[in-house]
Parts: C-alpha cells; structure tokens; sequence
C-alpha cells in the first residue's frame, strides 16, 4: 500500500486517493483517506449504453431524485467503479446537481485509470476519473472487471455493522460479475427493470421468462429482486429506502 494523495480535478474538485495491492489493507487504507466510521453502504454497478436518449433520462432522473438523495438522507457512504462514464458518470452528476455531502467512492484498476501525475503512458482504453466522486481507491488490474471483487470489499469494509444494498442498472458482460460478487458476498441486488441488458435480463430470470443461465442462477440465490424504472420516484425511494434500512445484507 503506497501513502494516499489528492487528485485535483478543478479548483473547486479534489478527491483523496490510495493505491491497494492486498485486501487486507482496505480498513487501514480507507482509514488513511479520512473514511473511518461505519455507515450504510448503496453499492452502484451497471452502465449505461444502447439505451435510447428518452430512457437516458429517466436513469438519469433516478440518480438525481431518487439514489443520490436516499444517500444523503441516510448518510450513506455510496460505492462504484469511479471511472468518467456510465453509472459511475450519473452519480457523480446527480450528488453534484443536489449539492450533497455524502462520500462517493471510486474503486477502479489502477492499469485502467488516467491519473494527472501518471508517469507512464496510459492503457489505450483507459478512462479518467470522475470528477465529483470525494474517494478513489485504485486496485491491482489491468482489464476491466479487475475491480468487482474489490468493490464489494470495499462496500464491506464501510459498511461494518450496518447495512448495505447493490443497484443494478442496464450493464453489460461485466455486470454479471458485479451481481455475483454481491449476492457471494451476501449483499441484496436489486435489478432496476426497464433500464435494459443485463438488469433486464436478471428481471426477466426473476419471473422464469429467460434462457441465461447466469441470471437464472442469480435468481435462484435469493438475493436478487426488481423494480421497475418506471415507478414514481416516491415508491422507488420508499422502496430502496427500506431495503437498504432493513433488507440489504447486515455485517453485525
């Protein structure tokens, strides 16, 4: 583990950041970025591509009216990939757009990730970091994906005694491998149907309609559930709200 750092995005945006090479490490590591106490913990994984400019927006809405604000009601620590695309873009946006406070936490391959004080030349498909995220953690790895485990590691570790919940919202192949890495973990994963791919296909194995095996046997863990997109923004928040009270998986 290499000492932590500020990463300046603007004058206005910084974030605190460590570099990890072992799991055993995360509670000092995340100790050493200012996160010591234990909260409850919204686990967002997904993307956010082939979906058309109408439901755009309405993911858009939902990070906006309803993820960011459940964060910043209950004090959430909220957990992603961090990178400056998809999901990990929306929250960022949406914590921006209603000035919270919450922490936000990146957790991304750091063979994947463009740093401003990178002395080496960058993968060629490597993506900043997004702007309004308050923590990065950045992992061994050099593809994507490197980071599912280590994201769920990191949700655990914050999330101590308490509570914590995984959001699934459109996603690709490597989405399979964060609703995995959750349900193993024993964390809920609630598949937000009608955001489309993978989150679709997981609603779908929910009532028996798929022939993907890999949704069929998240769907049989009994740690997966759905909600559809198109709820009012009050039931979604009511909703997830409790789950991540009282029904997401408890460390105690």
């Amino acid at each position: 583990m290499e000492h932590p750092f500020k990463l300046t995005f603007n004058q206005k945006q910084t974030a605190l950041a460590i570099k990890v090479s072992e799991v055993a490490e995360l509670p000092y590591a995340l100790g050493q970025i200012n996160l010591t106490s234990s909260q409850p913990v919204l686990v967002i994984v997904g993307g956010a591509s082939q979906i058309s400019d109408i439901d755009f927006l309405r993911i858009q809405s939902l990070f906006v009216e309803v993820l960011a604000p459940i964060a910043e009601t209950l004090g959430a620590y909220v957990v992603d990939g961090g990178t400056d695309a998809g999901v990990m873009r929306l929250m960022g946006y949406a914590r921006n757009h209603i000035n919270a406070r919450f922490p936000l936490i990146g957790v991304a391959p750091v063979g994947k990730v463009v740093l401003s004080e990178q002395t080496t030349t960058p993968a060629d498909d490597a993506s900043p970091l997004q702007a309004d995220h308050t923590h990065f953690v950045l992992v061994p790895g050099n593809n994507w994906g490197d980071e599912s485990p280590w994201i769920v590691d990191v949700a655990t570790v914050l999330a101590g005694e308490y509570p914590s919940l995984t959001v699934l919202i459109n996603g690709g192949e490597i989405t399979f491998v964060d609703a995995l890495s959750s349900i193993t973990a024993g964390r809920l994963v609630i598949a937000i149907a009608g955001s489309g791919r993978t989150a679709d296909k997981l609603a779908l194995a929910l009532s028996g309609n798929t022939t993907d095996e890999r949704a069929t046997k998240l769907a049989a863990s009994g740690k997966l559930q759905t909600i559809n997109l198109d709820a009012e923004p009050e039931e979604l928040t009511k909703t997830i709200t409790n789950l991540l009270s009282n029904g997401g998986v408890n460390h105690g």
